[in-house]
Formats: structure tokens, C-alpha cells, sequence
């Protein structure tokens, strides 16, 4: 989307809806996938952190049966807190562009920098009681959810900047990526040996597989432009028309001429 809308010149990323053209569409017409998609994904997300494995209940939140009543779950709980503030944006989405008359730009880029606000406050208090291996690669995935979350707040009040679009997009692959690699770290590890925070060598190599996950990122989104640029330039160029554009008139026309252009003007206006 942001390589095509460089390409076209848009001002907006995504145009919003006007009252007269929604009023052409069913409401089901009008909900927007992404919103859809937040909603889906995040739910499921809140019923494995509850339910999964099946058979498991982690709904409750403190142990009434101890006598010091103490909180239980509580990575579930950041989980499912982040998941809910997702859900929230996408029900934002939904409602304000399939049931409001006036879509509210401002108030979606504003739940959705709220949503990734929570998420990077979360991240920062998973830290504790962590070791050192988790500590640096939660770090490392705070540092561009933080710059994602700038972003997004700073579209609320400055919307529509095409610098805004790239670098929102490329930290937007890198978060996702690092999320992968974090995952595959800390849980499924290729080599079938965990990684050792003890050894210097292991955090080494972390920071400079986030750094590769910078380049790659950046390498992804430069291969989308150009691909995006090669079908942008084939589609104009086959839409193109030749004699399209506008000409000179001549001078001096017969009387034949002059009655086949006034005859062609008649069908035209009757036509339109």
C-alpha cells in the first residue's frame, strides 16, 4: 500500500470514506478488513492465553484458597491485556467506518497508538524476573514498538506524511521478524540447544541478528517498491491511449469536417 501510494502520488494512504459514498453501500460493505483482522486475531489470542492446552483455565486472577490472596497468571494477564487493547482498535475501525456517517480518521490512529502505548508499557514490565537472555531480546523488541507507537502518535495530530508511511512500515517488519526470532529462541531453537545466556558469545550474536532483521527489513521493503514500480510503469503504459491527449487545432476546416465534429458533439451530449 505505501509503495503504490508513493508511486501514484497519493496525499492519503488510505482515502477515507465520504458520507455520499457510503451511503452507495450496504453496512457489511463498509467493514474494513484490517479491523476485522485485529478483532479475530487478537480474540483468538485471548482464548489460547485462557484455554490452551484444553482442559485449562486461567481466568482467575487471584488465589482465594491461599490466605495471602496472591495475583496468579500474571504473563497470561499482560498477554491478554495487550490482546483486549488490540481488540479495542479493531472495533474502533469497524465502527467508525461501517456505522458512524463520517468516518473518524483521527479516532482510529489514536486507538491504534493506544493499543501499541500498552504494548510497549507491557514489554517493559515483562522484564522483571527474567534472565539475561530474555532481558536483551524484550529489549530489543521494545526498541522499535516504541518507534512504531512515535509514529502512530505522532499521525494523530500530523497525518498523511509519506517519511511518516516508510518508516512506520519498515519497524512494522522488523517488530514483526524479531517477533519470529524471539519465539524461535526462546522456545523452538533450530540446533536443539538453547541458547546460553552465561556465554558473552550467544548475547553477541543476538544484537547482530536484530541488526541483520534492520537490513532485511529494509531490503523487503525496497524489493516491494521496485516490484510495485515495474507493475505501476507496465499498467500506465497499457492504459495509455494513443491520440488521448490534447491537440492543436488546425486552422481551417472544410465544410465536410466541420459537419462530421458537430455530428460526433450531438452523440457525445446525447450519450452523457
Amino acid at each position: 500500500m505505501v509503495s503504490l501510494a508513493l508511486l501514484r502520488g497519493q496525499r492519503f494512504l488510505k482515502p477515507p470514506l465520504t458520507p455520499k459514498e457510503k451511503r452507495g453501500h450496504r453496512w457489511w460493505q463498509l467493514v474494513p478488513v484490517e479491523g476485522m483482522m485485529k478483532v479475530a486475531i487478537s480474540l483468538t489470542g485471548i482464548i489460547t492465553e485462557f484455554f490452551y492446552p484444553p482442559g485449562v483455565n486461567r481466568m482467575m486472577m487471584v488465589d482465594w484458597e491461599d490466605p495471602r490472596r496472591p495475583f496468579v497468571f500474571h504473563d497470561n494477564w499482560y498477554h491478554v491485556t495487550m490482546y483486549g487493547f488490540f481488540t479495542l482498535s479493531g472495533v474502533v475501525d469497524i465502527v467508525s467506518r461501517a456505522c458512524q456517517a463520517q468516518q473518524n480518521v483521527k479516532l482510529e490512529r489514536a486507538a491504534e497508538a493506544l493499543a501499541f502505548c500498552v504494548l510497549v508499557l507491557l514489554m517493559a514490565c515483562h522484564l522483571e524476573n527474567k534472565g539475561t537472555l530474555e532481558v536483551r531480546t524484550h529489549l530489543l523488541f521494545v526498541a522499535p514498538t516504541f518507534l512504531v507507537t512515535l509514529v502512530l502518535t505522532m499521525e494523530v495530530w500530523v497525518p498523511d506524511q509519506p517519511t511518516l508511511w516508510v518508516l512506520k512500515t519498515w519497524m512494522g517488519l522488523v517488530l514483526s521478524t524479531w517477533m519470529l526470532q524471539l519465539c524461535v529462541l526462546m522456545y523452538v531453537p533450530p540446533s536443539g540447544q538453547p541458547w546460553r545466556a552465561e556465554n558473552p558469545g550467544d548475547l553477541a550474536f543476538l544484537l547482530i541478528f536484530f541488526c541483520w532483521h534492520l537490513g532485511f527489513g529494509a531490503i523487503v521493503l525496497a524489493a516491494v517498491y521496485g516490484l510495485c514500480s515495474l507493475w505501476h510503469h507496465r499498467i500506465s503504459s497499457w492504459r495509455e491511449v494513443p491520440h488521448a491527449k490534447y491537440q492543436l487545432c488546425p486552422r481551417s476546416y472544410s465544410s465536410e469536417e466541420l459537419e462530421k465534429l458537430g455530428t460526433e458533439a450531438m452523440l457525445q451530449d446525447g450519450g452523457i
